[in-house]
């Protein structure tokens, strides 16, 4: 098992439940570690058969250009990102953890921080993909369709969380 970080990536950003914090903006701290199987890769010396950190910043800097009102929709969306472009590579545990410089609480706090792993990250319990419904403005494929209450339970109930609505193993 081998871990790839990316520690103290920084960006000013607009995420934050009041209005006021997407519009004035503060800056953010993000750390990404994510583990790995690759085993042979590591001697073949090529940047393509591995997990380019370069690649991990950009998805990073993407997720934290959209605003959102949590923070943990920004690092779930940083999980999904990393989940759809390395899926083939052998990937483990991905963590992320942001930090929010002087949240408005009133006091003085140095930052407010959430970390989240790959479970929190949404996947297809049919195919394992990398689910999106969560960032998109109507939900879910489910929702959007109008799925009734009992199909959408029991299709939770046989593929766990949802079912991706291109899943290959329908």
């Amino acid at each position: 098992m081998a871990t790839i970080a990316l520690e103290g990536m920084r960006f000013y950003a607009f995420h934050g439940y009041y209005s006021e914090e997407r519009k004035t903006g503060t800056h953010f701290e993000v750390d990404v570690y994510i583990e790995t199987t690759f085993t042979r890769q590591v001697y073949m010396d090529d940047l393509f058969s591995t997990i380019n950190y370069e690649t991990v910043y950009f998805i990073c800097k993407a997720a934290m250009k959209k605003p959102s009102k949590l923070i943990e929709t920004v690092a779930a969306r940083i999980i999904v990102g990393l989940k759809k472009q390395f899926h083939s590579k052998g990937l483990g545990e991905i963590t992320v953890r942001i930090r929010k410089e002087n949240p408005p609480l009133g006091g003085e706090v140095k930052n407010a921080m959430v970390e989240l792993d790959s479970d929190f990250a949404p996947s297809c319990g049919r195919c394992g993909k990398p689910l999106v419904c969560f960032d998109k403005p109507n939900g879910c494929w489910c929702i959007q369709n109008n799925v009734d209450d009992r199909r959408l339970s029991r299709l939770q109930s046989q593929y766990y969380k949802c079912k991706c609505l291109d899943c290959p193993n329908n």
